[in-house]
């Protein structure tokens, strides 16, 4: 079969048949510690607040980690009092590579519903997993980014989350004796640190996630998605092939993005 007609078959492809199905789903007076300790445990990146029956914003890892940057602190706050996430919506039958469009346009999360039901919610991994089944292989240099911050072993939780949330990126490089030795990440701080209740003065190289996957610059996206889905992680960073240092970094929704600008726009 031809890469044209593999390709076209994932044109077709549904939300529904790639979405998280049932989504996790809080009150708005729940309390910020215990939507923490929710999405630490299942171990999920995006929680749905509702009011009255009705979704109005999603809790994400980039608020929580914003949250404890601003305050040293998780706060004893109610989720009303926190700026969610907003959300899109698309249905069952959209086509994922509509979807995936409208997520990188409006760069928001999208929820799924069937009718006026909440039934789902479609994320980037989601989306990954959907254009694996095609065979377009896209280039990534136009989505991946050069800018790689670092911290080392030794520097505190707290400084690490300043600098990610400074530069509002999801992850750190960790330096140890001034080489690459791991990734401190969102769900690093969720899972590690705050399910834990780590001192956010600790070493954050005691918490990040070792060892350090990398990859050879020029990777291309669906390549780039295995790798990431058998080591179970959403940032792949990338290294120059001949010196093997480390160049670059490459997220979940940067190759769904890549996966959009390699199928025409069908406006």
């Amino acid at each position: 079969m031809s890469n044209l007609v593999l390709a076209l078959k994932t044109l077709d492809l549904k939300v529904a048949d790639y979405m998280s199905p049932k989504p996790l789903v809080v009150k708005d007076d729940s309390s910020l510690a215990d939507a923490i300790t929710i999405m630490a445990d299942e171990q999920i990146g995006n929680l749905v607040v509702e009011k009255r029956h009705k979704p109005i914003g999603i809790l994400t890892e980039r608020q929580i980690l914003e949250h404890l940057s601003e305050h040293k602190k998780i706060l004893s706050i109610r989720l009303d009092n926190i700026k969610l996430s907003p959300f899109d919506i698309v249905g069952i039958d959209t086509r994922v590579i509509d979807a995936a469009q409208l997520m990188i346009k409006k760069k928001a999360r999208l929820l799924v519903f069937d009718a006026r039901k909440l039934v789902g919610i479609i994320t980037a991994t989601d989306m990954v997993r959907a254009f694996r089944r095609t065979a377009v292989n896209p280039d990534l240099t136009k989505v991946l980014s050069t800018r790689l911050y670092t911290v080392n072993y030794d520097d505190t939780i707290l400084a690490a989350t300043k600098l990610m949330h400074q530069k509002r990126i999801g992850s750190v490089i960790v330096l140890k004796n001034k080489k690459p030795y791991g990734i401190f990440t969102e769900r690093d701080l969720l899972v590690n640190v705050l399910s834990n209740d780590v001192e956010t003065h600790n070493s954050v190289g005691g918490y990040c996630t070792v060892p350090l996957v990398t990859s050879g610059l020029g990777i291309k996206g669906r390549d780039a998605s295995k790798v990431m889905s058998k080591s179970k992680i959403k940032r792949l960073v990338l290294t120059k092939t001949k010196t093997k240092k480390i160049c670059a970094i490459v997220t979940a929704r940067d190759i769904v993005e890549a996966f959009t600008l390699s199928f025409p726009s069908e406006d």
